[in-house]
């Protein structure tokens, strides 16, 4: 079976000096790579600046001057629909002495506009105003907003690459991508999700890899969120918890750090993850009928929505979407909202709000769970320096089922759903990422 350690002779390791060969191995990965503040100095550039990451979805902007504000590792951006419709991606920061422009999180504007010195900035990121202006001899056009290099668009999913050299969306996302994507989007009456109900952040003490490891674990289920199990029926007592569940629902590594607990092969029935039966949807269920056809719809009904992970930040958790967002080498926020179906009713739509509100909301049993669960992690792994990997001190096992790990011809690797076959799919791509040569 092919290691993590086997990448292409042309990725070399470069950077500041860190060996990242050296901590990342097949069957674990070394704990100084949670919490080393060099590490994430370069994580922040070569991750959220080089490469491609979720910005937000185009229904947050549907009117021309809506904006929202977002965080790209340590980028502060503004995502605003311009005047002509178009979706851009600006830094929050004033190109005159630096100043924050925007504060709230959304709004609507038809300009930005710094509160240092009244500079003025249109929804494009051009320089439209300047008090005193013939104190200035650089024309307007040198002094605008910096911009994302590269804006996309898929289904409404909108990624940025700030650097602008990171290649396509194409390469990127790669055909699995895509599909999580399309499948969740296809649940919809219409094929469209709006994510524009609001999101919650959860401050936690935990350096950010740790929660894409989290959503995308099948191991913990039974243990982590065994109060939620004790009190409530879910779907995930069927898909996730002991028994021939664990093996017939799988954990898939696609490449390119794109992930997938797949619960499908182990729904016992239609609607599992939604919890309900279809005399109370069934609105919703002609609606999505009239649109794909009695036979894809009922199918879809089966499969649900994806509960996927794409690297670097995005969360597909069934009917939720999530943001991962470093913001030290120690403390990250997680980020989620309600998807909404358009064309489905209201009541159905109310249903998705009020789930995402009990499984991931302030008051919830996963959201809750799973951050001090993190934060015990970074307690743990807090001590343990760069300097003992050699000496085989401080590692984390990642290798639960490798022995077990099958690998189909297109490369996608999967195992048994407890197996810790996408943990190790999130570190071999941080790998390639973080040990490739790039010439500028």
């Amino acid at each position: 079976m092919e290691s993590l350690n086997a990448l292409p002779a042309s990725c070399e390791t470069v950077g500041m000096g860190i060996d990242y060969r050296q901590l990342v191995r097949g069957d674990r990965v070394h704990a100084s790579l949670l919490h080393d503040s060099e590490v994430f100095v370069e994580e922040m550039e070569r991750i959220f600046v080089r490469g491609w990451a979720f910005v937000g979805h185009e229904s947050e902007i549907k009117g021309n001057g809506d904006w929202v504000k977002r965080q790209l590792g340590n980028e502060s951006v503004i995502m605003v629909r311009a005047d002509d419709g178009n979706v851009n991606v600006l830094s929050n920061r004033c190109a005159h002495r630096g100043t924050a422009l925007c504060w709230e999180h959304s709004g609507n504007a038809a300009f930005f506009q710094c509160t240092y010195h009244n500079w003025r900035f249109g929804l494009d990121g051009s320089l439209r105003a300047v008090p005193f202006p013939d104190g200035y001899s650089k024309p307007k056009a040198a002094l605008g907003l910096d911009r994302a290099g590269q804006v996309a668009s898929y289904r409404g999913f909108v990624f940025a690459n700030l650097d602008g050299r990171a290649g396509s969306i194409d390469e990127h996302l790669g055909d699995a991508g895509y599909e999580l994507i399309d499948r969740l989007c296809e649940m919809s009456p219409t094929g469209r999700v709006d994510l524009s109900k609001g999101w919650i952040g959860h401050r936690v003490q935990s350096n950010w890899k740790l929660w894409p490891e989290s959503d995308s674990d099948g191991y913990h289920v039974g243990f982590v969120h065994a109060s939620m199990s004790a009190s409530t029926d879910t779907y995930y007592d069927d898909v996730a918890v002991g028994g021939d569940a664990v093996k017939s629902s799988r954990a898939v590594d696609y490449g390119k750090g794109h992930l997938e607990l797949d619960w499908r092969p182990s729904y016992k029935q239609e609607l599992s993850w939604l919890g309900v039966t279809r005399e109370r949807v069934e609105t919703y269920i002609a609606a999505l009928s009239k649109r794909v056809g009695e036979d894809s719809a009922q199918q879809m009904l089966w499969d649900g929505p994806p509960h996927a992970f794409l690297f670097p930040n995005l969360f597909l958790g069934e009917t939720v979407i999530a943001i991962v967002e470093p913001v030290s080498p120690t403390e990250m926020i997680h980020r989620h909202t309600a998807v909404q179906f358009e064309g489905a009713d209201d009541a159905f739509n109310e249903r998705l709000l009020r789930q995402t509100e009990a499984a991931v909301g302030p008051a919830s049993f996963i959201t809750t769970d799973d951050a001090i669960t993190a934060e015990r992690v970074q307690a743990g792994v807090s001590g343990a320096a760069t300097s003992w990997a050699e000496s085989g001190k401080g590692w984390i096992d990642l290798s639960r089922g490798l022995h077990r790990e099958t690998i189909d011809a297109s490369g996608v690797r999967s195992s048994d759903a407890s197996d810790e076959t996408t943990n190790r799919g999130f570190w071999y791509r941080y790998l390639e990422i973080m040990s490739e040569e790039r010439s500028d």
